[in-house]
């Protein structure tokens, strides 16, 4: 949940750092940190505090380090509040070694109490302090990278760390077990990292390293290997991301930027996938695809947002592959007793690829010989590398914490996925799979004619601004829509939002219902549409104050309400694609207004890599 970069090299450190640490600052901001050393003192020189990057930023200009190897970091809370003192980087005794780390030592009480026990003096509350201390017991007549190894030996949990000696400055090592690491590769200076973001502006060679692995970084050279010391050789991948996908582009936010990038990355979605033939994976090979025509049963695993593209997925899958699809939340998934074999196959969803629970939970299904497929945005990361297959859902870099594009971007996957089963399975008629195809590529242009909207949703978004609470209502396919979109609304603005199934309005949700408190109901045309309808009018009869996204040919919903969103007319099938859309922008401008932190949501970071 933490950001961590390292820097090797002939440039002046410092900016290398804080111009990663801002890319990196969605993976946390309670605190941010970094460690130079500084050659003309031989000394290591630390600045950290609690606040954003922006804070540690001011610090430097008036105390600047100077030096060429640094570690940088930006945290997210777990053990120890967010303090000075419990800001990373962390040293030993010595002030020798400095280490930064993303995970959970879940050991660390024990290993504390037997190096206090050995003469080792702690300054903070976190877990993350025995790490300098345990390489500072084995740093003796050994190297840096040997003091590491043995240390991290005695570790239980999750970590990705670095460390730097300024016994030995001229290398930087680091080291993964269960959280991500990257190493970006340039001329005379070598980048360690958390995310490809925090070095795209310097590099787009990058090696990942895989689970257990560690690596020594000079500024000319690198060299993995494994936690037993078997040397690892690996080509560096070139990522043709675009650096500004990264940057804010004139928009006020990312989030903004990244609801508004949707139209354009469905597009490349469907101008990458779509051939003569259909739909084209180039990930899937002729083995993989001989395995998916033997699927009998469909298991989705996510988290958050990811989830909620999951849910819709079922209804796309069962309606064109006939195939049986449950949905599960990853955290329960690997808790509880679940019924596999080789005909189920498991599709795992993740933005990031390094969600911890769904690694976890896929893991468990692999060993129950389920096949898996992982949909992801994230090359190389860990759920790229677990899966029996893979598709990428290139939506580039996300880096609000709140997902929206990586969202579209699942869900139109999932679309295409669905398509591809039903040629596999014979399910559908070719006729009736290029009719949905040309439905599909309606989408972007459908899009943009609801983002010119944008300050009509502003306005009615202000008007509601001032609610307590929200309830979001929705019906088949767009049930997991209402989910999304309450939980927008409550990662961004902080208010409560709760998300139903209309038909289960009258079981619970209707006591809560009055003048008080919002009501935003999703009510394109569809099958259920005369349903969804009398669920307003009993909404209407109890003062509810309703939001509703309707289809624009629809002549009945003024009626019922003035604060109305109009959508184009899509099949019901492809309307969660549109209908998300307004509630991703309801979410943003009603946080804007209320004056939260759109982009770092308190409490939250984009990827969730520990439990």
């Amino acid at each position: 949940m933490c950001g961590i970069i390292g820097y090797i090299g002939f440039r002046d450190a410092q900016e290398i750092l804080l111009s990663g640490l801002k890319f990196l600052e969605y993976r946390g901001y309670d605190s941010a940190g970094l460690c130079v050393f500084v050659d003309m003192k031989g000394e290591l020189l630390v600045r950290k505090l609690p606040g954003k990057v922006r804070d540690l930023e001011q610090i430097l200009k008036k105390q600047p380090l100077g030096g060429n190897l640094a570690l940088g970091h930006v945290r997210w809370a777990t053990h120890g509040a967010p303090n000075r003192v419990n800001a990373h980087p962390h040293l030993d005794c010595k002030d020798e070694i400095a280490v930064v780390h993303n995970g959970i030592i879940e050991n660390y009480a024990e290993l504390r109490q037997q190096l206090i026990k050995e003469g080792h003096v702690f300054k903070s509350q976190t877990d993350t302090e025995i790490i300098p201390h345990l390489i500072e017991k084995f740093y003796r007549r050994v190297s840096l990278e040997e003091a590491v190894q043995k240390a991290i030996k005695l570790l239980s949990g999750s970590f990705a760390i670095g460390v730097l000696s300024k016994r030995e400055p001229f290398k930087l090592v680091g080291a993964r077990c269960g959280s991500p690491l990257i190493i970006g590769l340039g001329k005379n200076e070598n980048f360690l990292a958390s995310d490809i973001p925090a070095v795209l502006t310097y590099t787009r060679e990058i090696v990942f390293l895989e689970e257990r692995e560690m690596v020594v970084l000079s500024k000319d050279k690198i060299k993995i290997h494994d936690f037993s010391a078997r040397e690892v050789r690996r080509k560096p991948v070139v990522i043709n991301w675009d650096a500004k996908l990264a940057q804010k582009g004139g928009f006020t936010h990312f989030m903004l930027k990244e609801i508004n990038e949707q139209p354009a990355i469905l597009e490349a979605i469907l101008k990458y996938r779509l051939n003569d033939r259909g739909v084209y994976f180039e990930e899937l090979g002729a083995v993989q695809q001989k395995e998916l025509a033997r699927v009998k049963d469909i298991v989705i695993i996510a988290c958050g947002t990811a989830y909620h593209a999951g849910l819709i997925g079922k209804y796309i899958l069962e309606e064109l592959t006939g195939i049986p699809v449950a949905v599960d939340l990853s955290s329960e998934f690997r808790y509880r007793r679940i019924l596999l074999n080789k005909h189920t196959l498991v599709i795992a969803i993740s933005q990031s690829g390094e969600t911890a629970d769904t690694l976890a939970a896929l893991r468990r299904a692999k060993d129950m010989g389920a096949k898996s497929l992982g949909i992801c945005n994230v090359l190389g990361s860990t759920l790229t590398r677990e899966c029996n297959a893979i598709i990428y859902t290139h939506a580039g870099p996300e880096i609000s914490v709140a997902s929206t594009k990586a969202y579209t971007a699942q869900l139109t996957t999932l679309y295409l996925l669905a398509f591809y089963l039903a040629r596999l399975h014979r399910r559908v008629s070719s006729q009736k799979i290029s009719r949905y195809l040309s439905e599909l590529k309606k989408i972007p242009p459908f899009q943009r004619r609801i983002l010119i909207k944008q300050k009509i949703i502003r306005r009615l978004a202000h008007r509601h601004s001032h609610f307590g609470s929200f309830l979001f209502l929705g019906r088949n396919i767009n049930y997991p829509s209402a989910l999304e979109g309450a939980l927008k609304l409550k990662e961004v603005s902080y208010i409560p939002a709760e998300g139903y199934a209309a038909g289960e309005m009258k079981h619970g949700p209707i006591a809560l219902i009055d003048e008080y408190r919002a009501v935003v109901c999703i009510c394109p045309q569809s099958k259920t549409y005369e349903k969804m309808f009398s669920n307003m009018q009993e909404i209407c009869a109890r003062c509810g104050r309703m939001i509703i996204v309707a289809s624009e040919n629809d002549r009945k919903i003024a009626h019922l309400s003035s604060e109305v969103i109009y959508i184009p007319v899509i099949e019901e099938v492809f309307s969660p694609l549109l209908v998300i859309l307004p509630l991703q922008l309801l979410a943003y401008f009603i946080a804007v207004k209320r004056g939260c932190d759109v982009d770092q949501p308190r409490n939250l970071a984009k990827s969730v890599t520990v439990e």
